[in-house]
């Protein structure tokens, strides 16, 4: 990697990004605080601390659905899925130390599994943590139900979890994780019944991922990006990403990897990790970005956006589309906040 690349520093709104922003239906809000120019989590304790400190931010100023995403294990993991026990239970962990630490400002914090069986396998394996925790609680989404045949058959072989409903009903704080693109309804349900318009944190959802499941067969349609969906303001987001490009001279292919990047309330940012490990800043804007205009600012922070614009071998790099549907559906949602 250039010497100069290393000691880059954070490209303070980019032409682009400029560019980009001002095709918004209205104008693009003033970040609060500036971002990090550069940033290397120690431990996935360290990460959670960042995370729980965005969240708090975000509640104290009146932020009632929010997400956090990070890598919940090891990104030289491949191809893990979020069905896979690894994963589940990570992220059970990493939310039971979040609602640890919100809880300790004096709030009740709810951790909400997305049902009946899932919750009682999580608080049968975390029982011992949760007797620890003061102000900390565990249920699921389907609590505030009666019961069904599903349910009812679960909590049959599911041992002796204890009823969730009252704690639900009191708590300050909902940590929601786990769940699914079919039970994204459910957490819908969830806010207006349970919630009710206290602080829902969505946990390692990958949020985006079920999004672009929506409007396929046996999933939720896409409206509810445009009325639900919209409404979550990411307030801690870290995704990394890992590219290569093939260039005529030696070594003809090089690797480069970056990240998206937000903790609230500072803007969204483009890192670039540096051989150290450390991601550095190289651009920041106040709306986010899509993958396409992250892979675009990596680019040419390393030196390698050397097509010209609207040629055909820019056209083959690129291809035809850079965002998604919902990135491109602007004009539909009934919220801004996803993007903020």
């Amino acid at each position: 990697m250039p010497a100069w690349v290393r000691s880059r520093p954070c490209s303070r709104g980019t032409q682009q990004q400029r560019t980009v922003r001002c095709q918004a239906a209205e104008p693009a809000p003033a970040a609060k605080a500036v971002g990090r120019d550069r940033y290397r989590p120690s431990s996935y304790s360290e990460l959670v601390a960042d995370a729980s400190k965005s969240v708090m931010a975000a509640i104290n100023d009146g932020v009632d659905l929010m997400e956090v995403e990070f890598p919940a294990v090891p990104t030289n993991i491949d191809a893990y899925k979020g069905s896979s026990d690894l994963f589940i239970d990570s992220n059970i962990q990493y939310a039971l130390l979040a609602a640890k630490q919100i809880a300790a400002t004096g709030k009740k914090v709810h951790l909400v599994a997305p049902d009946f069986g899932e919750y009682a396998r999580s608080y049968k394996m975390f029982k011992p943590s949760l007797d620890l925790m003061q102000g900390v609680s565990m249920g699921h989404l389907k609590e505030a139900k009666a019961a069904d045949f599903v349910s009812g058959i679960q909590s049959l072989f599911a041992g002796s979890a204890p009823e969730s409903a009252a704690a639900g009903a009191a708590a300050d704080v909902y940590i929601v994780t786990n769940i699914t693109g079919v039970e994204l309804p459910a957490l819908e349900e969830y806010t207006q019944q349970v919630s009710k318009g206290k602080p829902v944190v969505t946990w390692n959802l990958e949020l985006d991922t079920l999004r672009g499941d929506l409007g396929l067969l046996g999933y939720p349609p896409k409206d509810l990006q445009y009325r639900f969906l919209s409404r979550v303001r990411p307030v801690f987001f870290l995704r990394a990403r890992d590219y290569s490009k093939s260039v005529p001279v030696a070594p003809f292919i090089i690797n480069y990897s970056g990240a998206l990047f937000r903790e609230y309330p500072g803007p969204w940012q483009v890192l670039l990790k540096q051989d150290s490990g450390e991601y550095a800043c190289i651009a920041e804007g106040p709306l986010r970005y899509n993958l396409g205009e992250v892979k675009e600012e990596l680019m040419a922070a390393m030196g390698l956006n050397t097509e010209e614009a609207g040629s055909t071998m820019a056209f083959l790099r690129r291809g035809y589309k850079t965002s998604t549907w919902f990135e491109d559906d602007s004009e539909q949602e009934q919220h801004r906040d996803w993007r903020l």
